[in-house]
């Protein structure tokens, strides 16, 4: 029996143009270029024209493309996945939004995945579970983030704000039975114990008090908490908040780990990857993970330097620029590896 896989049949990205340098970032907070890229790596990143673009808008534009290079049109798609942790509306999805933007008449299912960092990964599984068993031909999946209408712009709340940045990627998910061609395995994983080491607590209801750390979360049995209130505002829980040194200290195990199940699911050795695409957390998070692989340059793609992290946009974005400058080519072994918020991590491995 012919062994159908899922096939990733178009790719698009999109960025806004409005270009943060780290310099800009120091009109509003204290830091400088060289400590922003000391930790992170990163130079630059794209913010959207708050009164033109958002989740959704920019995502049409990379889908657009995605579905163009694909050799389809807007009305060939018969499902959506779009993973972002900044949706437009708290409800309804982005995926509704993102199906009446393209113009799409049918009435397609639309799924969102709030997986964070790991978002695209996570809904590439998704979407890789439906071909494979033929339910839908033409999946658009799609990461796209706003980060930038939700930081803290100060001195405060620097650690977190100077990391991300605002764009977004997709891709035509298609059935192929060529032989050698199309996504090999997905692997998913989740350590809800450490939630509130990277989090945004609010705004929003919540049962609980969170004062810092894991161990000082705890669940009101009343639920009576679950306002805004005046010390969340100056501890700074209405942004995102995150434990940096833990993070590093769980992704740094993490990554190796995923990558490595994935190889080792389709007996295939870290000599073989031809080019490994990290989430864009931090450049000193790649690089570290690059060198316990014992890969080369050549097949680690990095671009955290020029967008710093969009998060679920980060894994399609750099999949994209790479295989536009020719660094992805058919037949070639493809990892895609990711981590954060939730924690969760993800990895797919792919024959192009």
């Amino acid at each position: 029996m012919t062994q159908v896989r899922s096939k990733i049949a178009g790719i698009g990205h999109y960025v806004p143009k409005n270009v943060i340098s780290n310099n800009d970032l120091t009109e509003v907070m204290e830091t400088s270029d060289e400590w922003i890229q000391e930790r992170t790596g990163i130079k630059e990143r794209r913010y959207v024209d708050r009164y033109k673009e958002n989740t959704t808008t920019q995502a049409v534009k990379a889908a657009e493309i995605a579905i163009e290079r694909a050799g389809i049109t807007k009305d060939d798609i018969d499902f959506i996945v779009f993973a972002t942790l900044s949706p437009d509306y708290y409800f309804p999805g982005c995926g509704v939004l993102l199906q009446r933007e393209l113009g799409i008449k049918s009435h397609i299912g639309a799924l969102d995945i709030r997986n964070q960092c790991s978002g695209f990964v996570y809904s590439l599984s998704v979407a890789d579970q439906f071909i494979k068993t033929g339910m839908y031909k033409n999946i658009l999946v799609v990461g796209s983030e706003t980060h930038s209408a939700g930081l803290d712009f100060s001195t405060r709340g620097r650690n977190v704000t100077v990391i991300f940045g605002d764009g977004a990627g997709a891709v035509v998910l298609q059935p192929t039975t060529k032989e050698g061609q199309g996504i090999l395995s997905t692997h998913l994983h989740a350590q809800g114990e450490h939630a509130e080491r990277l989090a945004y607590i609010n705004p929003g209801a919540h049962g609980g008090i969170f004062t810092g750390d894991t161990e000082d979360f705890h669940t009101d049995s009343a639920w009576d908490s679950m306002l805004i209130t005046p010390e969340m505002v100056e501890a700074g829980h209405i942004y995102p908040n995150m434990d940096g040194p833990f993070v590093f200290k769980n992704a740094v195990v993490r990554f190796p780990e995923v990558i490595m199940e994935a190889l080792q699911a389709n007996q295939r050795g870290v000599e073989e990857i031809d080019m490994l695409i990290p989430h864009q957390a931090n450049l000193r998070i790649a690089q570290f993970v690059q060198k316990r692989m014992g890969l080369s340059d050549d097949k680690v793609y990095n671009n955290i330097q020029k967008y710093g992290n969009t998060t679920a946009a980060s894994i399609p974005i750099a999949l994209c620029e790479a295989w536009e400058e020719g660094k992805i080519k058919e037949g070639d072994l493809v990892c895609l590896a990711a981590f954060g918020s939730g924690f969760t991590w993800a990895s797919a491995l792919i024959e192009w």
